[in-house]
Order: structure tokens, then sequence, then C-alpha cells
């Protein structure tokens, strides 16, 4: 064992050379030594309070930057997450078949009834190797007849010539002729030839009757831009350029000026058709955005409103600066029962309110696509969805099997029995549903908007001329969808009155299977003989007023139409 002391603790106990020192110092040099161990004293107290106070306060940025950038994050996230849900339905719209959303038998009878009824739509067009109908020959063209001969009807080696023989190989072509003329108008002139003296000076047979007055373009030419805007939705500069390719050469001052003359003559026509609307009982209703290029006090923008309210009789388009009730009391004034199918929009909820009578029947379309939109925005709940959105289309079958079978007939009440049973079972899984504490809340919220307008929705059980959606309302806003997008609105206020009024009458037309040709070219040239106003008596051109004789002859033909053997739940998702 070492028993040498440590060196270490040699010196840790050895005395430091200056311990035994003395050093004397007067009281003025020990009370700067004390007041200079206090500034130090107090330097490094006021050092070590800033050292803390700076890091209290980058923490505190720290996590303000933190909590920002952990915002940033959540809001980019649900950017990402909307815009990953658009891609989805954008994919669902361009590739996705219907066979997901196919209705279903949901317990053994209507499965036996499904059985029946190929699960898969017949796919539109001609069948492979099934008979055609041969070519439809327009046989309401008017004819023209030519005859092609040989030029040189003769045997090409002997040269004899041949001889005719009996009947013709007769074939047709379909041709358009359209061309621009000048009605060079003569209008004879007499003089008297008795001395009695009644008829003084010159007498000339009456001037024809023009639709403006002293204006250089009949009738037909603006039948044409009417039907040319309206009907078909082109813009009128590419009007005038189809003229001037027939010659016509119409300035658009003039095609402007010749609209706002001739908009008065429609106002009877647009009062007929109001008030045959206000006497409806039933009535679609929608509405969708248009523009009014104009300023108005208090407005902010050019939206402007164009609403449809669509009868068995009547459509009417109504234009409008707000989309608010309003709108809906003018259109229906007077009404004070009746059934509106129309979307959830508030201003048919605050119309029912105000009017008693008037019940709401909602679309089962809209509430289709609820489902349909929330398995694309969330597709962890696609199953369930679609689940629902069979459920519906479930009703959409027991509806159309109701309606297709005799009214009062055994049939008949056998499927609305399952009608019936099929909504109380919806309505008993819905509440169901909305009591599990584990739904998911955007699950809930289509659950509760469906729970909300449970009552318009059941309108159509026990009305059956009450269909389940609103779709006839959605198609009727296709002509202004079209104008919209492609000359975006009108530039004034009576031009989109025009529009709106030419709206409802070219669908009421089409309602009751007029050619509007025909009938445009028929009022117009009433309104010509009248004064360049509109006639006194419209009734002979009210499509409800007409005789038989008259409505078929400004009839369009009919043509066979052929109905899906199993409709399914809607046609525009």
């Amino acid at each position: 064992m070492c028993t040498k002391p440590c060196e270490a603790n040699t010196t840790a106990t050895r005395p430091a050379p200056f311990a035994d020192e003395h050093i004397t110092l007067t009281r003025q040099e020990h009370i700067e030594l004390v007041m200079q161990a206090s500034s130090a004293r107090s330097l490094h107290h006021r050092a070590v309070g800033r050292c803390a106070w700076r890091v209290q306060r980058y923490q505190r940025i720290l996590r303000h930057l933190k909590s920002q950038a952990a915002q940033r994050e959540a809001a980019l996230l649900a950017e990402l997450a909307l815009a990953q849900a658009k891609i989805r339905d954008l994919k669902r719209r361009a590739f996705a078949t219907r066979k997901s959303e196919q209705s279903h038998a949901r317990d053994q009878a209507s499965a036996a009834t499904a059985a029946a009824t190929p699960s898969t739509p017949a796919r539109r067009g001609q069948r492979c190797g099934a008979p055609g109908h041969g070519r439809t020959m327009l046989s309401g063209l008017e004819r023209r007849e030519e005859h092609v001969e040989l030029a040189q009807p003769q045997c090409p080696q002997c040269g004899l010539s041949f001889g005719v023989f009996p009947g013709c190989e007769d074939s047709e072509i379909i041709e358009i002729d359209v061309k621009a003329y000048r009605r060079v108008i003569h209008r004879q002139r007499y003089r008297p030839a008795c001395s009695c003296g009644c008829v003084a000076g010159i007498v000339c047979a009456a001037p024809v009757p023009r639709l403006i007055n002293r204006g250089k373009f009949g009738v037909s030419v603006w039948v044409t831009v009417l039907l040319d805007k309206f009907a078909y939705g082109r813009p009128s500069h590419r009007l005038l350029e189809d003229f001037a390719s027939h010659g016509i050469n119409m300035a658009a001052g003039t095609l402007t000026g010749g609209l706002a003359t001739i908009a008065p003559m429609f106002e009877p026509i647009e009062h007929a058709l109001l008030a045959k609307l206000r006497a409806a009982r039933h009535w679609f209703a929608d509405e969708t955005r248009w523009s009014v290029f104009v300023d108005m006090a208090g407005k902010l923008g050019h939206r402007w409103y164009m609403w449809v309210f669509h009868t068995e009789d009547v459509v009417h388009y109504a234009l409008d600066a707000t989309r608010a009730t309003p709108v809906v009391q003018e259109a229906l004034l007077g009404a004070l029962s009746g059934i509106i199918s129309c979307d959830r929009y508030a201003a048919y909820k605050k119309f029912a309110r105000l009017n008693p009578g008037v019940v709401l029947a909602f679309c089962w379309a809209h509430e289709r696509r609820d489902f349909l939109e929330l398995a694309t925005a969330h597709p962890q709940h696609s199953e369930w969805a679609q689940a629902w959105v069979q459920c519906i289309g479930e009703l959409y079958f027991i509806n159309a099997c109701r309606l297709q079978a005799p009214q009062g007939s055994a049939e008949y009440q056998h499927h609305q029995a399952d009608l019936c049973a099929a909504v109380q079972h919806m309505q008993a899984q819905r509440d169901h549903a909305l009591a599990d504490p584990a739904l998911a809340q955007p699950c809930a919220k289509v659950l509760s908007s469906m729970r909300a307008h449970w009552a318009g929705l059941s309108v159509f059980v026990a009305h059956p001329h009450v269909p389940m959606d609103n779709n006839t309302a959605e198609r009727d806003m296709r002509l202004v969808v079209i104008g919209r997008k492609n000359f975006y609105g009108s530039g004034a206020q009576w031009s989109g009155q025009l529009a709106a009024t030419m709206y409802s009458l070219l669908m009421t037309l089409k309602l009751w299977g007029i050619n509007p040709r025909l009938w445009l070219t028929a009022y117009l040239q009433a309104c010509a003989d009248n004064g360049a106003k509109a006639p006194s008596d419209i009734s002979a051109f009210l499509p409800w007023a007409m005789d038989e004789a008259r409505r078929a002859a400004m009839r369009i033909p009919a043509q066979a139409t052929k109905l899906p053997a199993r409709p399914q739940g809607n046609d525009s998702s």
C-alpha cells in the first residue's frame, strides 16, 4: 500500500503565499472598492434581467410564429382537401359510370319486381342487327323537279340512238336555299274618268303594311333576328355577319333600334302568359343569374336574376335585380293555394309562410346531390353516402311504377303501399342515424337538412301529379344559360325584359308543340297590319285559346319518344 500523501491534497492544504500578508487601505479606498463591487453586482443583475426578458420575448415570438405557421398549414391542408375533392368530382363526372348508382331492391318483394326489369339501362342508338326504320323522307317540304338525261343517248359502238323506256329512276336530295331579296312594290295610281268631282286628284293603292314605320326590313328579317338570338343563342354580331354573307348589310344600331321598337308589341302576350300562370295550382320554380349592364342607384355590380315558373300550360320568365321573395309574390300574385316544386332556397320558404295555402315540394335531386357531394368531399364516408343514394333511387323506381299503373287500380294501390312503406323506412333510418353519437359531422349535416325539409320532400306521396324533383324548371333554364354564355346578358333593362318575354313565349310554344317561326311570322304580320301595334284581340295567338284547326296548322309534327324501363334517381347530377 502506498503511504505517500497525495500531491493534490498537499497543495490544497498548503496556505497561499499571500495568506499571511496584510494590506493597509484607507477608508476612502475601502469605500470606493465597496461601491465598485455594488455597481458590478447591480450591472450583473440588470444584465441577467435583460437576458431573461429577451429569452421570454423570443419565446413569445416563436410561439406566435408557430401558431401562424400552424394556421397557415391548416388553411393549406383545407385548400388541398377542397382541391382534391374538386378533382374527384370532376373525375366522377367525366369517367364514373352509373353502375354504382343503380337502384336495387331492398327486400324480397321489391327484388321480384326488379328481376323483371333489366338492371342496366339500355344503351342509346341503333342496335347491331336490329331492323332499321329506313330513311325519313320530309314529304312536307317544297318539291322541285329536276330531269337528268344522257348527253349522248346512243350506243357507244354502233352509234344507234337509245329508245326512251317508260318511267324514271327517282331519288331525292334535301337542299336549303336561303337568299335575301328586295320586295319592289309598285302601287298602281288612278285618275277619275268621271266629271262628278267626287274624287279629286290622283288615287293610289294603299301602302303595304310595315312592322316598323318607314323601316326597310320586313317581317321575315325580324323573325330571323328573334329566333337566332333567343331560340338559338347566337350573338348579334355573328347574326349580322351571317346577314352580310347574304348581301344584307344591317348596322348594329339598326338591329338594336328595331328590337326596341318591336318589344312593346309583345306586352299583351306577356300579360296573357302571366294571367295564365297565376291561374294554375302547381308550379315549378327556379332562378339563375343574368347580367344587365346598367348602373342602378343602390345596386353594386350588374348581376340580375332570371326566374322561371313552369305550369302545365305556360312557362314564364321574370327578370329582376334581386333574388328575393317579392319576385315570387309578383309572379304568383293572387295565388292563395297550390304546390310549388322548388329547391330549398329561402325565398320560396318565406313566400310559403306568407301564404299558408301554398305547399312547397322540395327536390329529391338536390337531396341526392348532397350525398354525392359528401362522397366526393369526404371519401371515407363514400360507402355510407352511396347507400343513401341507392335508397333515393329506390324511391324513384317505386314512384315510377306507381305512375305507370292506372290510377285507382289494384296495381296502383299496391305500389302506393310500397311507396309509403319505403318513405317511412327512410324516415326511421334517418332518425336512427342522427341518434348515433358516433355519426360524423358532415353526415349529420346532410341528414339534418333532410329532416328539416322532410315535409316538402314527402309531398309527392299524397300528390302523384307532383314529380319528385324540380328537373323541369332546371331544364327550362337551358335557354337562359346558353344566352348568358354566348352573349353575356343584356345591355339595357328593356332588352333584358325582351329576353325574358321571348324566353317565355318560345318555351310556351315548345310546351304546346307549336312552330315558333310560324307563330312569330303570323303575329308580327298581324302587328304590321294593325299599324305597327299589337292586335287588339290576341286570342288567336294564345295556344290554349286557339281552335284545334289553327293549333294543328302551327304545330310541329309529334315525334315518338321512348322512356327508360327503370328510371334512375336523377338525370342532372
